[in-house]
């Protein structure tokens, strides 16, 4: 058996030359702190010292790290395989999570298509609608979605986000353009205003012949710039892909599995998508997984179509640890009653953060559910500001202006209070 060793100076430094980090530069990499173990809300650094993760490992690790339930669904299902191609066979792991997933999710949708992450559920969102298209004799090339929206990073993902204003508009000259209309203006607790739909309704209408689908984020825009919008517009953007038959995607990939205090981001406008994708949390931050899911005349279309299937396979998809693990979170979800601890978060970064407002420094606050958000009035400078975080205990990753934060659900107050603090007394 190999035995995991402690990270040495001389592995920081193999790291720094050799190793790729996200959105990171291998000749001025930005410093990386060496992680030991994690375990409950705390992240250990070789040094002995504990930071309180204010980030859920990128909002996915919604029960900790290290939990036993988790650690046993994996366990138990490491005993029997830990992997089996999906084409031709098929597994109880899968079986139970897509059951589950089903069970979850709105009656029409009906058929679930499991990948590898995140940005490869976008990708076969986007092949579902182009193909469901194309079964019908249509040839449609155009997605529409909303400026300051993000994604993911793989190729057909990178052409959805916004071409002007994301960390992906270097790539943009290598796609076919799609369309962009203007991010809503609407926040959540405002009075809607009506007109705020107008620029979509206008760019839907004039394109409508060529849209294959609408593809957003519900309710709030992620990456793009944790933007938190009213739940009016996505009932609007449902209405008007009736009116025009155009399909729907909503990428939960973020908000999915109780982080705006419904289970999911698209209940608060009480619609139903047509193609929905789903990742991050689904496996409770265990293992990388995503879930597609369709209506079944969308499956059906695309079955009977020229190709008689869906053209897309992954390597691990359905792989039966991540299902095993993916299946426990959501009974584990149910368990914790996520409810009540999202409730209980969103209270406190209300109470503790929205005062920042009055900070000249601070040009907004926005909180939802566990999510709370810190926008500058400047860029920050992520090294410096995550340097002083981690001097106050904490784990937190700002980037451009923003500061933000999406604890795990179990987070205890203090815990939570300490996380707060260290934002309040930094900025302060």
């Amino acid at each position: 058996m190999v035995e995991i060793m402690s990270i040495t100076r001389s592995d920081l430094l193999f790291d720094q030359q050799h190793i790729w980090h996200p959105y990171g530069s291998m000749i001025n990499p930005s410093p990386c702190y060496p992680v030991e173990a994690a375990s409950g809300v705390k992240l250990y650094l070789t040094n002995g010292q504990s930071l309180i993760d204010g980030m859920s490992s990128w909002w996915a690790v919604i029960h900790g790290y290290n939990h036993p339930y988790l650690n046993a669904s994996i366990t138990q299902q490491l005993k029997k395989m830990s992997h089996v191609m999906f084409g031709g066979i098929t597994h109880s792991a899968a079986i139970a999570l897509c059951r589950k997933l089903i069970e979850v999710t709105p009656e029409a949708l009906q058929c679930v298509f499991l990948a590898d992450s995140g940005s490869v559920a976008i990708e076969v969102a986007l092949k579902m609608a182009f193909q469901y298209w194309q079964s019908i004799g249509k040839i449609k090339k155009k997605i529409l979605t909303l400026s300051y929206g993000y994604h993911g990073d793989t190729f057909g993902a990178v052409s959805v986000c916004d071409p002007n204003n994301s960390m992906h508009h270097l790539y943009q000259k290598f796609f076919i353009s799609h369309l962009f209309s203007p991010t809503p203006q609407c926040r959540f607790n405002e009075e809607w205003n009506e007109k705020d739909i107008i620029p979509f309704s206008t760019l839907l209408e004039k394109n409508a012949n060529n849209i294959a689908a609408v593809l957003l984020e519900p309710i709030v825009q992620g990456a793009g710039g944790m933007r938190i919008y009213h739940p009016t517009y996505l009932k609007r953007i449902r209405e008007l892909c009736n009116v025009y038959d155009i399909l729907l995607i909503v990428d939960e990939i973020a908000t999915g599995f109780g982080r705006t205090g419904k289970y999911f981001a698209y209940e608060h406008a009480k619609i139903v998508p047509d193609i929905l994708c789903l990742g991050k949390a689904l496996t409770g931050g265990y293992m990388t997984l995503s879930a597609t899911l369709t209506r079944r005349h969308i499956a059906d279309t695309i079955s009977n179509g020229e190709a008689s299937c869906f053209m897309h396979g992954p390597t691990f998809m359905g792989n039966p640890l991540a299902c095993a693990v993916a299946e426990a979170n959501l009974f584990l979800l149910e368990q914790n009653n996520w409810k009540t601890q999202v409730k209980a978060i969103e209270l406190h970064l209300k109470q503790q953060l929205l005062p920042l407002i009055k900070l000249p420094s601070v040009a907004d606050v926005r909180i939802l559910g566990a999510i709370g958000v810190i926008e500058m009035h400047n860029l920050v400078n992520v090294v410096q500001l995550q340097r002083k975080f981690i001097k106050y205990g904490v784990w937190l990753r700002p980037f451009r202006n923003l500061i933000y934060l999406m604890p795990p659900y179990i987070i205890d107050l203090k815990s939570l209070n300490k996380l707060t603090e260290a934002v309040i007394s930094i900025l302060s």
